[in-house]
């Protein structure tokens, strides 16, 4: 009797689940549509959404437009009933983010602020944090959490960032960090949390291998709405794959990683480090830069082939050099399409949909996803 009960209970929430999450993802929708959609008898989707607006997740905005019979009332999220911060932290940056409950971002600043491995660090980005949400007019009750995404191996089993070679730490506990700041914490990995924000909101389902294409190279994959962690949480880890043996030094201490010839320094270095000029002057043509490109481009053709050679899904191009890569998907799908073994025309490879702070707003869904599972 108790398993019955408990299954009942268990069906009760992921009913609530779904339709809180299919009203999310709508602007504006009524309970036979959610019936339909989600397979649902009305008077479970009817009850569902009352006790919804009565947690005040949901909100009655009107009537939509009548199909012969009784108008149906119109649904809405209540999006802003609680919000979720983001912090993107890197070498030379931190990366700000505020978003409400249906994942718009509300606002996001980034800011030049090197990392340095004291507790004073954490407590400075904590005071910044603080600015941003008194900028941004957040009060601080509905805040969830914070969402931290770091570039390096962070092992949920063990609690803490086990290794991180760009920011010059190991074995950081989560603990250690999130006792600098006044909400809950959550951590991730930045390539993980840019594929969690490509992802999670996406029309497409499937699988996908996010190819994060920042001032370091990382990836992660997305496999029916979840992040596939690895045994050791490394799962992903193309930057330190073998691209050239015996080729360029990489940060890492090896030799040849495909970091060391596709990171965004390859192309924001020769630009003066930044990476919006780089791809000015490609446009106007210019010489070096177009050598570069052509190199770049060489480079990453390989790894991009390589990783769908093995996980037969689409390859998503992100970071900051996947933001100005729009105009560029030809030729790089013609490249890879080249070295190709079964034909493709390289449509497998696409450009990101989050141009900007993808890391951070993926660390920030992670927060909202947890409230959610406990509706």
């Amino acid at each position: 009797m108790a398993k019955a009960s408990i299954t009942n209970m268990e069906v009760k929430k992921n009913n609530r689940n779904r339709i809180y999450r299919y009203i999310c993802n709508c602007q504006t929708v009524s309970n036979p549509d959610i019936s339909y959609a989600l397979k649902i008898s009305l008077p479970t989707v009817t009850q569902n959404t009352r006790e919804l607006i009565e947690m005040g997740l949901v909100r009655e905005i009107g009537e939509l437009q009548s199909t012969g019979g009784r108008r149906a009332k119109a649904l809405a999220a209540a999006a802003d009933y609680r919000l979720a911060v983001g912090i993107d932290i890197t070498q030379n940056h931190i990366g700000l983010l505020l978003a409400d409950l249906a994942g718009t971002i509300l606002k996001y600043d980034r800011a030049y602020f090197p990392f340095r491995k004291t507790r004073d660090y954490f407590e400075e980005v904590s005071g910044k944090l603080e600015e941003f949400l008194t900028n941004a007019a957040a009060g601080r009750e509905r805040i969830l959490g914070i969402g931290i995404s770091f570039p390096g191996i962070v092992n949920l089993q063990k609690q803490e960032i086990t290794n991180s070679h760009a920011l010059g730490i190991s074995a950081l506990s989560f603990a250690d960090v999130s006792g600098c700041f006044a909400y809950p914490c959550f951590f991730l990995n930045d390539a993980n949390a840019g594929a969690y924000a490509e992802g999670v909101h996406s029309e497409k389902t499937g699988s996908f291998f996010y190819l994060s294409l920042s001032n370091t190279v990382g990836g992660a994959i997305f496999h029916e709405g979840q992040l596939m962690q690895g045994r050791e949480f490394r799962c992903g880890e193309a930057g330190h794959m073998t691209v050239v043996p015996d080729g360029r030094a990489c940060y890492c201490g090896k030799s040849g990683c495909l970091d060391a010839y596709c990171s965004a320094k390859c192309l924001s270095e020769p630009a003066g480090g930044r990476l919006e000029d780089f791809f000015a002057g490609l446009e106007r043509g210019e010489t070096e830069f177009v050598g570069a490109w052509e190199e770049y481009v060489k480079y990453l053709s390989i790894a991009v082939n390589n990783l769908h050679m093995v996980l037969d899904c689409d390859i998503v191009l992100g970071g900051y050099v996947g933001s100005y890569l729009e105009a560029h998907m030809g030729q790089i799908r013609k490249k890879v399409a080249e070295r190709n073994t079964f034909s493709e025309d390289g449509s497998f490879v696409r450009a990101c949909n989050y141009k900007v702070g993808a890391a951070a707003l993926g660390a920030a869904l992670q927060v909202i996803e947890t409230f959610i599972e406990q509706i």
